[in-house]
């Protein structure tokens, strides 16, 4: 299971189960509340009511004609139209009735129950023991809907209960605001848990994000980004933006470590011809050999140390290049005057090749340094001097911020541009001469990195083209 349908479960399974044990609880909790309330008022209002009774109640007149009894039963009949927080009132729903000290009903507002004996109820019995009374019943024993609850005061004449005064309600007439009540609780649940689980979502999203971005970084570091560059660290917060750094850390020593093999395999690898060439001529040379091959063979011996001085010393520039993070700019840097100083260090290796060089163009001042800015053009130049044929010439040309070097040679295979600027990456010089170390263009690539720009090379009609865009 993928990390981000885990998360999404989880999230999901704890919010619904405390959505739901919340919403029990307060959908739970609104019947009794609303009750509770309801049974508060009555108790207020059966306190009042029997001190308005008490004086009929002792002069005998709680029957019909008594003041008491005519204006209870007035209220009974009152007509009333109320708008309770949007739910309609039509009704007048309190039933009151009075039992003597003995328990028997002297009045009922509904006429139900006068002359019976109510002693036994608990709104009478425990009011006549001067105990709070209240009780609730059902008018029908199986139907839920049917309760009413009872609240009883005691009626005080001379300081002695003289009889009780209980008011009834039915339960149904506040069920409407608890079935409201409920509603609302529920939707405001529902709204809560969409709202709960699009956070769930966006916190899901936003962790698989930027633990997929340090995945693909740790991917990554196999090897460096395509224009040579190591990958970038991502940037993310927190536990994980730790995570990131002690990757990069890990993958800086990694490099250190790849870099070193890298480098060892192939030195090894381009020392192999120059040393073994340098062997065979120097066991050679112990023997007795005409005057013409024993100048032959000190020549070799002399080439393949150039040649292995040379490879020394373009290691020593590379590795100088890659320990570097950017480069240094003292002041603006002319393009044309680097150009003509690559030109005056190539100029005897191109004499001697007969090769031609030619500067056109004027090209722009930047933020460069001039020195390497000179190595990264006179390896160029040293390039197309190599796959140039005798009497060609050499185009180095300027514009704006750009530097292109032109050969007339044979160009490139297809297959091996994009590999073009890999350490010790080379083809085949013309007319089946060695080939070089390909330690150039990697020098190449790498100023041009350090300079924010780039390194292009194609094949055109006359040759092959290699440019320097410069940021």
């Amino acid at each position: 299971m993928r990390l981000g349908i885990r998360l999404l479960f989880a999230f999901f399974l704890i919010n619904g189960i405390a959505a739901f044990f919340v919403l029990r609880v307060f959908t739970a909790e609104i019947k009794p509340s609303v009750r509770e309330v309801m049974e508060d008022m009555m108790v207020d209002t059966a306190n009042i009511l029997a001190e308005l009774a008490s004086d009929d109640l002792a002069a005998g007149r709680m029957q019909a004609d008594g003041a008491f009894a005519r204006h209870v039963r007035a209220y009974a009949s009152r007509p009333v139209d109320a708008a309770i927080w949007g739910l309609a009132k039509q009704s007048l729903d309190f039933r009151i009735y009075v039992t003597d000290a003995t328990g028997h009903v002297l009045f009922d507002s509904e006429r139900q129950a006068e002359g019976q004996d109510y002693s036994q109820w608990n709104d009478v019995a425990r009011t006549l023991r001067g105990e709070y009374g209240a009780r609730a019943s059902r008018d029908v024993q199986q139907d839920d809907t049917s309760g009413v609850m009872y609240v009883a005061a005691p009626i005080r004449v001379h300081g002695r209960i003289a009889g009780v005064l209980t008011v009834a309600k039915p339960t149904r007439t506040v069920q409407r605001f608890i079935d409201r009540a409920e509603r609302k609780v529920l939707r405001g649940g529902v709204l809560l848990l969409a709202l709960s689980a699009l956070v769930g979502v966006a916190v899901t999203v936003w962790t698989v994000w930027h633990v997929r971005r340090l995945r693909d970084y740790a991917l990554s570091v196999q090897g460096p980004s395509g224009d040579g560059s190591p990958p970038a660290v991502p940037q993310v917060p927190g536990e994980l933006g730790d995570l990131a750094r002690a990757m990069e850390r890990m993958r800086e020593r990694l490099e250190g470590r790849d870099y070193i093999e890298g480098y060892v395999r192939a030195l090894t690898h381009e020392l192999k011809s120059p040393v073994a060439a340098i062997r065979g001529a120097g066991e050679l040379l112990h023997d007795d050999l005409p005057e013409a091959d024993r100048r032959q063979f000190a020549a070799q011996v002399v080439e393949q140390s150039e040649r292995l001085q040379r490879l020394i010393d373009r290691l020593l520039e590379l590795s100088k290049l890659e320990q570097r993070q950017h480069a240094e700019a003292a002041a603006p840097v002319a393009l044309r005057d680097c150009a003509e100083r690559a030109i005056a260090q190539a100029r005897a290796r191109a004499h001697q090749r007969r090769v031609a060089l030619e500067l056109h163009g004027e090209g722009a001042s930047g933020a460069w340094e001039a020195e390497l800015v000179t190595l990264a053009i006179g390896n160029l130049i040293d390039n197309a001097i190599d796959f140039s044929p005798e009497g060609a010439a050499v185009r180095v040309e300027l514009h704006g911020s750009t530097v292109a070097v032109q050969d007339a040679g044979p160009g490139v295979p297809e297959y091996a541009l994009a590999r073009l600027g890999e350490r010790f990456f080379t083809t085949a010089r013309p007319g089946g001469q060695r080939s070089g170390s390909g330690l150039g263009l990697a020098i190449v690539r790498r100023v041009m990195l350090l300079h924010g720009g780039q390194l292009r090379v194609r094949n055109t009609a006359g040759g092959c083209r290699a440019e320097l865009l410069f940021a």
